[in-house]
């Protein structure tokens, strides 16, 4: 049976129209099943909205009990409707690859975050309300433990909410629920930005206001001594009303950034229980 070129050249173009046509749809439905967002030029997934989490973990036993840090009583619960406005500060190489009060690695390049009360883990929306960046942060541990502040995170997160060469920095922080089993960690807006209207309005500034390290507390008044006198700088021991501890402190400051910065310094000598204390 004989057929004509022409017909021939008709079903070719046909069939490459068709295939194209194909090739086009298959890369829509990729795009919009393929999680949104975009990359950066670094490599960054930038979500154009928060993960939704349809099989969460659950709450890790004992984390929801209440306890006690330095006198101070924590009740954590749900908060299903936490918005607030505080600081934030960060945590990195020296608990690096130690188990968090979830029990999962502190890995300081994930999108992590450390909180008092909120349940473990659950999501977190973190604004660095100094340039509108946004991160979904992992909250998987228990803190800070220091006044004036809301929130601990990692170095991944502070690198994403360009807060690593301020070390303190004022954030809002709103909580999105449980966490998946693993993950949920995003970056949600990196570009610079007006900053938003806060929810909660924060603290006043108090003129007064002074910051310092507490590197370390000890019962015995010469070992204090020495880790003083090691340290240098502005160090020197303070002991307690009753004589039972002796705190090597640095300090003061009237700028939290600036007694951050030293915290951090502190801790990269070894003291990786350095606090941040503040006091009028």
């Amino acid at each position: 049976m004989s057929i004509s070129l022409d017909l021939v050249r008709r079903a070719s173009r046909v069939a490459v129209i068709s295939a194209v046509t194909a090739l086009l749809a298959a890369c829509a439905s990729a795009g919009a099943t393929g999680g949104g967002g975009m990359r950066t030029p670094g490599g960054t997934r930038v979500a154009e909205a928060a993960p939704v989490v349809t099989d969460p973990a659950p709450i890790v036993s004992g984390t929801m009990r209440r306890y006690q840090i330095r006198g101070r009583w924590y009740q954590p619960e749900e908060q299903p409707n936490y918005d607030q406005v505080g600081l934030a500060s960060w945590y990195g190489d020296q608990f690096n690859g130690r188990p968090t009060a979830t029990g999962e690695r502190f890995d300081m390049h994930a999108l992590t975050a450390a909180h008092q009360t909120l349940p473990l883990p659950g999501l977190v929306e973190v604004t660095n309300l100094a340039n509108g960046r946004r991160v979904v942060l992992r909250v998987n541990d228990r803190g800070p433990f220091v006044d004036n502040r809301i929130i601990d995170l990692s170095r991944g997160a502070a690198e994403a909410l360009d807060m690593l060469n301020r070390g303190v920095g004022e954030v809002r922080v709103r909580y999105l629920g449980r966490a998946p089993r693993l993950g949920g960690g995003t970056v949600l807006q990196t570009a610079e930005a007006a900053p938003p209207t806060p929810a909660v309005v924060a603290p006043p500034v108090v003129a007064d206001q002074r910051y310092w390290v507490e590197v370390v507390a000890y019962r015995n008044q010469p070992q204090a001594q020495a880790v003083a006198g090691r340290i240098g700088r502005s160090a020197r021991v303070q002991a307690s009303s009753d004589n039972a501890m002796f705190r090597v402190l640095m300090g003061p400051w009237h700028d939290a950034n600036a007694a951050e910065r030293e915290r951090q310094a502190v801790m990269a000598d070894g003291f990786g229980g350095a606090l941040l204390i503040s006091a009028r």
